[in-house]
């Protein structure tokens, strides 16, 4: 896999870094027009994770690609990346425009838990498709983020924190069946909670000589301190899988980003994911997609 990249090495690669957006201590944050750097002919972007957060807004034909799953928006889609899902975008069509930011978590310190918004959370899809009716105010806020940050207001970056809550508001009211995520109201939700963050904790597999601890229901269990039968049935009452389910279902989607993004061999990836033979992993892959690794590879 490609080297996550930093904030820093993003505005010494692409993006000019403005005047004041660089905060010591406490985060960075920056604002930018796709269509400033953009250009007519612009290079593939690699598919790797950033060690910061974006959130874009592109106009005009676009396919996305997060984690192992590909999506095509033809008008216009707000898209939410967060440092724990390697991502990137091709553009389709050469009318396209819009704006994107990008931020540390710390530039969030003592204003709220960014990654506890459900557009964050593992297993979510955080592209939203944006009806025309709605193009301009969204825009606004990428223009008042940048009128802002070009200003000389002492609280200009509190300003920017609230637009950027904002904006995430209103992409949840856009898809609002998600916010029910953000609900912790009892304790199969804060069980399943804790068991997704373990799981995900695992991921992504970066290296070779990386692998998983927990992989089995009985390892959650153990971690979480309840029984392998309530964690079963908070994780069926509330993501309507049992944990032998949704741990498969995570280690498939690692299997098809790491098959997908690098030149490990077969063994290599089955043993990142916990299994102690290759003969193992080439039948847990095809029993879900039919094929075999080495052949998903070559498709």
């Amino acid at each position: 896999m490609i080297k996550p990249l930093t904030l820093d090495e993003l505005y010494e690669k692409k993006l000019p870094r403005q005047p004041g957006t660089i905060q010591g201590g406490v985060g960075q944050f920056n604002v930018f027009n796709y269509e400033d750097f953009i250009g007519p002919d612009p290079k593939p972007v690699p598919y790797s994770r950033r060690e910061y957060y974006k959130i874009s807004f592109l106009t005009g034909n676009t396919r996305y690609f997060y984690a192992d799953k590909a999506v095509e928006v033809k008008n216009a889609a707000l898209v939410f990346a967060n440092p724990m899902i390697p991502y990137n975008w091709e553009r389709l069509s050469d009318n396209q425009s819009g704006y994107f930011c990008v931020f540390t978590e710390e530039f969030f310190t003592n204003f709220g838990a960014i990654r506890d918004y459900p557009i964050f959370q593992p297993g979510t899809t955080p592209i939203y498709e944006v009806e025309p009716e709605d193009i301009e105010e969204i825009n606004r806020f990428y223009l008042q983020m940048i009128e802002e940050i070009n200003s000389d207001y002492a609280y200009k970056y509190d300003l920017i924190k609230t637009l950027v809550i904002q904006l995430i508001h209103k992409a949840i009211k856009l898809r609002p069946a998600e916010s029910s995520l953000y609900s912790q109201s009892n304790a199969n939700d804060r069980i399943s909670s804790l068991f997704s963050e373990l799981l995900e904790r695992q991921f992504p597999i970066e290296s070779p000589v990386q692998r998983m601890k927990l992989r089995s229901p009985n390892d959650f269990a153990n971690n979480l301190s309840v029984h392998i039968n309530h964690l079963n049935r908070a994780l069926k009452a509330t993501m309507g899988q049992t944990t032998s389910q949704l741990i498969s279902s995570r280690i498939m989607q690692e299997a098809r980003i790491l098959l997908r993004h690098t030149n490990w061999q077969i063994a290599e990836i089955g043993y990142c994911l916990g299994f102690e033979e290759p003969s193992h992993f080439i039948s847990f892959f095809k029993k879900t997609e039919s094929v075999t690794p080495r052949l998903y590879r070559t498709k």
